[in-house]
């Protein structure tokens, strides 16, 4: 009897377990409503000139004047004197030809001279046959009048060469490179240096194929009428997001690129160095930028944060206090936030809060939840905000 009533005292009593059913894990979720989504599509790319001449000697010597613009990074008008090479021989050569020329006129003038009087003899002879063209000297006369035309020509040609020892500006531009000083004797073509035209620069920017759908570009022959048509482009800096220059496309790569299969665009930036513009920082040749094309308004489009999709490929929604995995296609994304083509529509609850991989039908309940897709309108927003600054 003792035995049996400390069975009964020492039993372990049962405890309290929550329902199997009762939700363990809370959610935010947000209702998806549409809205007019600006599409803004992201590349990278080098400055580069519009227009980038190398400075070659067409005439041998020595050096003999180097500008202080046309050292590197100097800024030079059109028409001003670069660089300029000895013209003593050339020079001369201009006097010899000029010399020459003459000796020809005369010798021109003295052969039409002979060949009236040969005429002259013709008619007084009394024959009535036609005279030769050699008695009545014309050849000669022909020959004086070509020595005179090579004359002409080789006075043209000194000219010339005595010219091409000025090394002009052929723009109002920048000198990029310079490749020879004072004193040294270069050959023709010779390479002096390189310069470039400041009016504008342009950056090429490869497209990834899936954004092309979203931009209008510049495949027409006579876009150039049509400026105000053409997509704005923000660049930013690699180095400093502070410093922002605003562009247009301009045109297309006539192309697709054979190793990446992506087609690029060239956007266009004017007056890049121009002092005018307070606080705008200058561009350099070469600096990488990043750029955001301004591209289509996808109307009544379903916006969602980044945050809320899982391995690129689906979401969870919020139904009947369970949570459902939806499978979605993607078919615009940057760094905040997605458009989605197929999978969500309006009124769908979507889950914000992380919940790894959970299985479809586990009980949620709601935490705070974020009214009229405020958190969507906000991931979003920053981005569109951003796009649309002028520097």
């Amino acid at each position: 009897m003792v035995v049996v009533w400390l069975i009964f005292k020492t039993q372990p009593s049962a405890e309290r377990h929550a329902a199997p059913n009762e939700p363990q894990i809370s959610v935010q979720v947000v209702t998806l409503q549409p809205r007019d989504m600006p599409i803004r599509i992201t590349s990278y790319g080098l400055v580069q000139p519009r227009v980038q001449s190398q400075l070659v000697a067409q005439v041998a010597g020595k050096i003999i004047y180097i500008a202080e613009n046309a050292r590197e990074g100097g800024f030079f008008e059109e028409g001003e004197l670069l660089m300029a090479i000895e013209p003593d021989d050339y020079q001369v050569e201009v006097d010899i030809a000029q010399a020459n020329l003459a000796d020809a006129r005369a010798r021109y003038e003295e052969e039409e001279a002979l060949a009236e009087v040969a005429e002259q003899d013709w008619k007084r002879s009394g024959n009535r046959g036609k005279a030769k063209a050699l008695v009545l000297r014309k050849p000669q006369l022909a020959a004086a009048e070509a020595a005179v035309h090579s004359a002409k020509a080789n006075l043209k040609r000194a000219q010339l060469n005595l010219k091409r020892t000025k090394i002009v500006a052929p723009y109002h531009g920048r000198s990029l490179s310079k490749n020879v000083d004072i004193g040294q004797v270069v050959g023709v073509n010779a390479k002096l240096g390189v310069i470039y035209a400041d009016d504008a620069v342009e950056i090429r920017l490869p497209i990834k194929h899936s954004d092309l759908m979203f931009l209008q570009l510049p495949e027409v022959a006579n876009i150039s009428n049509k400026i105000d048509l053409l997509p704005k482009v923000m660049l930013r800096s690699s180095l400093n997001k502070n410093h922002r220059w605003q562009g247009k496309v301009v045109r297309t790569s006539g192309a697709i690129d054979e190793n990446s299969r992506q087609l690029s665009v060239v956007a266009r930036i004017e007056d890049p160095f121009n002092p005018v513009d307070v606080g705008k920082h200058p561009l350099k040749i070469n600096q990488y930028v990043a750029a955001e094309i301004e591209g289509n308004i996808v109307k009544d489009a379903i916006v969602i944060p980044n945050k809320a999709i899982y391995q690129g490929a689906y979401v969870y929604l919020f139904t009947d206090g369970i949570v459902k995995r939806q499978d979605i296609h993607i078919v615009w994304q940057d760094s905040h936030a997605a458009v989605i083509h197929d999978g969500l529509k309006a009124g769908d609850q979507l889950v914000l809060t992380p919940i790894g991989q959970a299985v479809s039908g586990t009980p949620v309940k709601l935490a705070n939840t974020v009214d009229k897709q405020s958190m969507v309108n906000k991931q979003n927003t920053q981005a569109t905000e951003r796009a649309g600054a002028t520097p």
